[in-house]
């Protein structure tokens, strides 16, 4: 099927755990896009390592576990949302393990690991390569499906809107930018963590589903929350690699050049405190050492198990010159999760007709001020199921463009400046904020996002009428606009982010301001966006019980 002559009744933008999932969850009478970015097997799902957090050991249920999603959320969860997530997990892992995932068997049971914040060991795992165990087995069963059309290396730029609704995308797919019509589209974009110059996140991470969310007019939320994983490798050349809390689960200890373990010295749980109280605990300790790094040691870990566990892990290092038996291993923190998002219901509904969300780019309620580890593989595949649900509009009437129009785009690269906004939104809206560097940084985004709607590429995308399709002229050009694009949604989700860091004067969960450092009980509340316009609104279900 060629996009440009035909329409989907859904489609699905990503093809991480929460897209795959949708894919599976919707009925197989509808026919259905998956359009991703890169090839099918890049998502940032792939790159999960820890597990997917269920209570279903005999020893645990979900109160426990929404007792803990609630105590990590630091007073930002919906509770009926962390009600539902934490219900409905059992039959979320039954449906895995009926498709065939391949968790780690505790004779025979799937075995459970503890994470950060967990009071019981609940996490289900593949060794350390949960997600990719996870997406290959999800990915068997969509490239199998005859009803779902796999549309590989694409990039949609925006949501095409009609009298108020979503009815399709504006994407770049096979040389050309055209306009593909739907009677829903669910964004499963993921997060936002390459506006970040530090971050565990991959390439493809730019934010675009909320940016472009937020360009059509939907809600987003808590934007200003993002969970700083305390420990990524610090190698230089090296990538900035997740070494899985779930090491220190196992018994692995943080520590610095003088072998203390001086995590407990800034809170009482030490290793195992909340992620965003272990990044602040080693952000102020390399402060006052000015060390550039510290150090995870595993050896603690008995050897078979580590083996066992952690394959991927040792792998890594060993690439690196680094023998997890012999030495510790050098980390620090980089940007990692995104908890706010587009707002949706428990249906995955948004604030916009016709369109849906589900996984990271999503604002559930789940996560609140601060992700409970191992919470987001489980939040993809419980709000993507409920897409069982959903009933699309029936397809505009005009569903293939007139004609073609060539779309010249003089070649250009964008990639310094992304680098340097990267760079800005680490030194500003990092693991410690503060009004002063926050409004400079706010100051520089909004003349960058000025200069970049002036360019000769944006007012080329202007321009473009939805009953044509365009076709470029070379790989140059599509490079050049598929940059800009990138670079707009990173610009419009940097904004977004300071904006709101600056909006909100407290400190709470992933969010620090060390102007405001303590929690405010009048800030127990969520940011909620709708255009140029910041609020406070309430917490939905806040009376409930659990």
């Amino acid at each position: 099927m060629t996009p440009a002559t035909s329409g989907f009744d859904v489609l699905i933008i990503g093809s991480g755990a929460a897209g795959l999932s949708a894919a599976l969850a919707l009925p197989s009478s509808y026919r259905i896009g998956l359009i991703t970015k890169t090839d099918l097997q890049q998502s940032a799902s792939g790159w999960a390592q820890g597990g997917m957090a269920a209570a279903i050991d005999p020893t645990d249920s979900p109160l426990l576990h929404a007792q803990d999603t609630l105590a990590a959320g630091a007073g930002l969860c919906d509770p009926v949302s962390v009600q539902f997530l934490v219900e409905q997990a059992p039959a979320q892992v039954e449906r895995l393990l009926a498709m065939g995932v391949a968790f780690d068997r505790a004779g025979d049971r799937p075995a459970l690991t503890l994470e950060a914040a967990h009071s019981r060991p609940r996490v289900l795992h593949a060794a350390d390569t949960t997600g990719q165990a996870l997406i290959r087995t999800l990915l068997e069963q969509v490239t199998a499906a005859p009803h779902i059309t796999l549309l590989p290396n694409c990039f949609v730029f925006d949501l095409w809107l009609e009298a108020g609704q979503c009815c399709g995308v504006c994407l770049l797919h096979q040389g050309q930018l055209q306009w593909l019509c739907a009677g829903a589209v669910v964004l499963a974009t993921g997060g936002g963590g390459q506006v970040f110059a530090q971050t565990t996140n991959p390439p493809l991470s730019t934010g675009d589903g909320v940016a472009m969310a937020w360009r059509a007019g939907a809600h987003i939320r808590d934007v200003e929350f993002f969970q700083f994983h305390p420990t990524a490798l610090a190698v230089e050349g090296a990538p900035r690699f997740l070494i899985s809390e779930a090491v220190r689960g196992e018994g692995a200890h943080l520590i610095d050049h003088r072998g203390h373990r001086f995590v407990a010295d800034y809170h009482p749980a030490g290793e195992l405190a909340p992620r965003d109280i272990v990044s602040r605990a080693i952000y102020r300790h390399l402060q006052q050492s000015h060390a550039p790094h510290v150090w995870l040691d595993l050896r603690p870990i008995p050897r078979d198990r580590l083996h066992y566990r952690f394959p991927k892990i040792i792998a890594v290092c060993r690439q690196w010159g680094i023998d997890v038996e012999q030495q510790p291993i050098p980390v620090s923190p980089a940007a990692h999760y995104w908890m706010g998002g587009i707002v949706t219901d428990l249906q995955a509904k948004t604030s916009l007709p016709g369109l849906y969300a589900v996984g990271e780019v999503a604002s559930t309620g789940v996560h609140g001020a601060n992700r409970l580890a191992s919470n987001s593989l489980l939040e993809c595949f419980v709000f993507s199921a409920q897409l069982a649900h959903l009933q699309p509009q029936p397809l505009p009437l005009a569903v293939s463009p007139v004609g073609q129009q060539p779309l010249e785009i003089e070649p250009v690269s964008f990639r310094q400046w992304r680098q340097n906004l990267r760079e800005l939104l680490w030194q500003s809206a990092g693991i410690c904020r503060d009004a002063p560097t926050l409004i400079a940084a706010l100051s520089q985004v909004k003349e960058w996002r000025q200069e970049l709607l002036a360019h000769p590429v944006a007012i080329a995308f202007r321009e473009l009428d939805p009953r044509y399709c365009y076709p470029l002229s070379n790989e140059a050009a599509q490079r050049t606009l598929w940059e800009w694009g990138e670079l707009r949604n990173l610009l419009d989700i940097a904004y977004l982010i300071l904006k709101s860091a600056l909006f909100r004067e407290e400190s709470r969960g992933g969010h620090y301001r060390q102007d405001y450092p303590q929690p405010d009980p009048n800030w127990q509340m969520h940011t909620l966006i709708w255009g140029e316009h910041w609020q406070k609104a309430a917490i939905q279900g806040v009376q409930s019980k659990l």
